[in-house]
């Protein structure tokens, strides 16, 4: 656990009094856990208390970080909270009922001594249409505003996450388009809950230029070019084969940033827990165990 957490620290920004780091992670099929340190050839689930400690020793480098996949049953994500300490809290949704979606809930972890709720908890529901009766997003969107008390005043940030439906590239675009237009409306209404409005999680965008990918920006939406080289899971050979995780905000027609008393530092990226964790495993079984997802991190410095 200390070589990981050296393993993070050299790579994630440290913590500072003017800066916020925000992460996102995917956590494979993150549900119950196996009560032991060492999960056995006959455990189920293989996840065990050692890994999601391993999990907690690269969240603790960050301020507050999106949770996709988080299953119905909330052990691990208990368990991981107790590991982080009792000044980190977690925000969580309700179950997305159906097969669609997949028994997952959407979560936040943060620590309290670094951002507040500011008091915006809303779940994303498309309004019917025409072309739209009854359709609704396969795992709803999980939106929660976040403050950071600075001597000039407290700095809000709205956080959305989502887990893009997985499944024909087609199902895929209607459900960025609509999530992409359904921000875009709210970034721009007057007298709205939505200072410094940013969207992350697993959108499952396939490669730069492709159409999911540009249905995801089209509207306005800003990720960052530091994330473009950064490989998204650990099957990926190819760092430029998979966009699926993203960290975006707005940006004006102009391509000014739409942030206010937040400014992006240039400084984002992701982090590869592989070489430091369950030596002798394979990646899939390592899958089961952290993720198949690496964290990503973005840093923004705050107005003092």
């Amino acid at each position: 656990m200390a070589a990981l957490r050296s393993a993070a620290s050299a790579t994630i920004p440290p913590r500072t009094p003017d800066n916020l780091l925000v992460g996102t992670w995917n956590l494979r099929a993150f549900g119950s856990v196996s009560p032991t340190w060492k999960a056995t050839a006959t455990s189920s689930p293989k996840r065990d208390w050692a890994a999601v400690a391993a999990i907690a020793a690269v969240v603790e480098h960050l301020d507050v970080v999106a949770l996709q996949e988080v299953r119905r049953s909330t052990g691990a994500l208990r368990f991981l909270r107790s590991r982080l300490g009792s000044h980190w809290r977690v925000l969580a949704s309700d179950v997305t009922e159906g097969d669609a979606g997949n028994g997952e809930r959407l979560a936040f972890l943060y620590d309290s001594t670094r951002v507040e709720p500011s008091g915006l908890v809303g779940e994303i529901v498309l309004p019917p249409s025409v072309d739209n009766p009854l359709g609704q997003f396969a795992r709803t969107p999980y939106a929660v505003g976040f403050e950071r008390l600075m001597p000039s005043g407290p700095v809000s940030f709205v956080l959305t996450t989502v887990h893009v439906l997985w499944g024909s590239p087609r199902a895929r675009l209607v459900e960025i388009e609509q999530f992409a237009q359904w921000m875009a409306r709210w970034a721009v209404r007057d007298d709205d809950w939505n200072t410094n409005l940013l969207v992350l999680g697993d959108f499952n965008l396939d490669r730069l230029g492709n159409p999911l990918y540009n249905a995801f920006v089209a509207t306005g939406l800003f990720p960052p070019s530091a994330l473009d080289t950064v490989p998204r899971t650990i099957f990926d050979d190819d760092s430029s084969r998979h966009f699926y995780d993203q960290v975006a905000w707005f940006s004006r027609p102009d391509g000014s940033s739409m942030l206010d008393g937040m400014t992006y530092t240039n400084r984002a990226g992701g982090f590869d827990f592989l070489p430091h964790v369950f030596p002798g495993l394979s990646r899939t079984e390592v899958s089961w165990r952290i993720s198949d997802h690496y964290p990503l991190w973005v840093e923004f410095m705050l107005d003092a």
